[in-house]
């Protein structure tokens, strides 16, 4: 369907790109389940293609149990949380595929769909001396590059015991000296502010809404916007976008809109989390719902009705579970089915939407070196030309379930299975 349009302030996207893609890209480290900008985005270039079990893999590292979170790099070292049986682990690895330590953090563990998610969801965060990790139980943690505990606590018996259907899978979001969660569920509707040394609460913000029923779970992740002279933590659930000040969590400003009063769903939970550049917020939503294109920079109050705030509104079409990319004045959408749609970022006029390959897709889509990396539960990594037509690079078969989105780090693609951790080096 095609998008709405309301009128438009020019945003120059080339400016945009100069100051989030400096022209002489450094190697960059993968600190979060997102990447170094937690939009998906990376500066690496010489990236493979084109693989398979074996061609172009330069080790593969068994782990100990499955899990869908996402691997984390710094420099020579990498983190991720496991199930191992019933327990919750926390595994740092080197860039040579070596296991260096195991950390149990908790046990309890549980599995959501069958095998298709568990405790293990949320990714671990670092910023090259610690790694925070939070876990569906409700364990939030702070250790060492040694395996050494800093801190701990349960954030169910701090706050009030979690009430999802689908377990918390919302990640923290590491930002400067504090980590930013939310806590949005049948029980509770918070976000937090802590400091990231010690776990103390900075802020909680009680987040209002009128949602009901499974409309009340989010399992999306925070994104902080911080461009043009503005910045504010943007929450995602519990049918709002929400706006908050950095400094004591009050909301901003708020929209709705992404489940209209008229043909309410009590089960539209978000999953999928927002993301954004210079001048531009894409806001999805979930069950094939509306995704928006909001312009942040004079937004106050409840901007669900204000023209001006909206660039464009697609009615329909909205990813389930992968986040949205924006890249080069572009915006993808990879539906859970693998149709991906590429959008004008500026006016939403939409270029194509092409099936990648007819699978459930759970992770979200990564940019890097013209290409974009779509990874199905089946093991299918999809690689697409970037750009304003469709083109199928490479179809990339591992052939064991995956469900965590690729993290690019130093010429290497790692690639994690609920079987393995591959790293995929370049052509």
């Amino acid at each position: 369907m095609r998008p709405r349009h309301y009128g438009l302030q020019a945003i120059c996207l080339g400016i945009i790109l100069l100051q989030i893609f400096p022209a002489a890209a450094q190697t960059e480290n993968w600190p979060r389940w997102r990447g170094p900008r937690n939009d998906g985005t990376s500066t690496e270039t010489g990236l493979a293609a084109k693989w398979s079990k074996t061609e172009n893999v330069k080790w593969r590292l068994e782990l100990p149990g499955p899990a869908p979170s996402t691997p984390i790099i710094w420099q020579d070292r990498i983190f991720l949380t496991s199930a191992e049986g019933a327990a919750l682990v926390l595994l740092s690895a080197n860039t040579a595929g070596k296991i260096l330590w195991k950390q149990t953090l908790a046990s309890g563990n549980y599995n959501i769909r069958e095998d298709e998610s568990n405790a293990a969801s949320p990714s671990p965060s670092t910023d090259g001396q610690r790694v925070w990790v939070k876990l569906g139980t409700g364990l939030l943690a702070c250790y060492d590059f040694a395996g050494k505990e800093i801190w701990s606590f349960d954030l169910q018996k701090r706050y009030k015991p979690f009430s999802m259907y689908h377990g918390m899978s919302s990640s923290p979001l590491l930002d400067g000296d504090r980590l930013y969660l939310q806590l949005l569920h049948a029980n509770e509707q918070i976000v937090l502010a802590l400091d990231k040394n010690t776990g103390r609460e900075i802020w909680k913000q009680a987040r209002q809404t009128n949602a009901s029923e499974e409309s009340l779970h989010s399992y999306a992740t925070p994104f902080v916007y911080r461009f043009n002279n503005q910045e504010f933590l943007l929450t995602h659930g519990a049918d709002y976008l929400v706006a908050h000040d950095l400094k004591d969590g009050h909301e901003l400003w708020r929209c709705g809109g992404l489940n209209p009063a008229e043909n309410y769903n009590p089960f539209f939970r978000f999953v999928t989390s927002p993301v954004a550049s210079a001048g531009l917020v894409v806001v999805p939503s979930a069950k094939n719902g509306p995704v928006l294109g909001i312009n942040p920079q004079a937004a106050k109050g409840d901007i669900t009705n204000a023209p001006a705030n909206f660039y464009w509104k697609l009615t329909q079409n909205t990813p389930d579970v992968p986040s949205p990319l924006i890249h080069d004045g572009l915006v993808y959408l990879c539906r859970e089915n693998g149709v991906l749609l590429c959008l004008d970022a500026v006016t939403g006029k939409q270029f194509y939407a092409e099936r990648t390959h007819n699978q459930r897709h759970r992770g979200s889509p990564v940019y890097a070196d013209g290409k974009i990396y779509l990874s199905a539960t089946d093991g299918m990594v999809t690689v697409v030309k970037a750009g304003k037509q469709f083109e199928i690079i490479a179809h990339n078969s591992l052939a064991e379930r995956l469900s965590a989105s690729p993290a690019i780090a130093a010429g290497t693609i790692y690639l994690r299975s609920y079987k393995a951790l591959y790293a995929i080096g370049g052509n």
